[in-house]
């Protein structure tokens, strides 16, 4: 289901990158082990404001349909191991924590405004 109404903004494009990083970081988490395996995720701060950046150049305010920037880049280890694995289950533990809580906050703020939307609807 796609969410296309501007009052919406771009919570659609939100979610999926968050969907997309929290996979990212389960990888990460999943092959902590794996010899050789680099550590990979996506900036979700610098994508938005390449997001917001590319709709304000829109000058319409239009939304913004591919979000620029959303191309896992590996993250830079704190100490590396031997084997050439850059995962460090603790730094991913605490990505994955903070992109879940952001996730939800997306999943609030649209439940809120569809509700806002029902409640006007309803005429209540």
């Amino acid at each position: 289901m796609a969410i296309t109404d501007a009052s919406f903004g771009i919570q659609e494009q939100a979610l999926q990158l968050q969907r997309r990083r929290l996979e990212l970081i389960a990888a990460n988490i999943a092959n902590a082990d794996t010899p050789g395996f680099q550590a990979r995720d996506v900036d979700f701060r610098k994508v938005l404001a390449d997001a917001q950046n590319a709709t304000a150049a829109a000058g319409d305010g239009s939304l913004v349909q591919n979000l620029p920037g959303a191309t896992p880049q590996y993250r830079v280890p704190l100490q590396p191991a031997v084997d050439g694995n850059t995962v460090d289950v603790q730094v991913e533990q605490g990505q994955y924590a903070d992109a879940a809580l952001r996730y939800q906050a997306s999943l609030n703020f649209l439940d809120g405004k569809i509700k806002s939307l029902m409640t006007a609807l309803s005429g209540q």
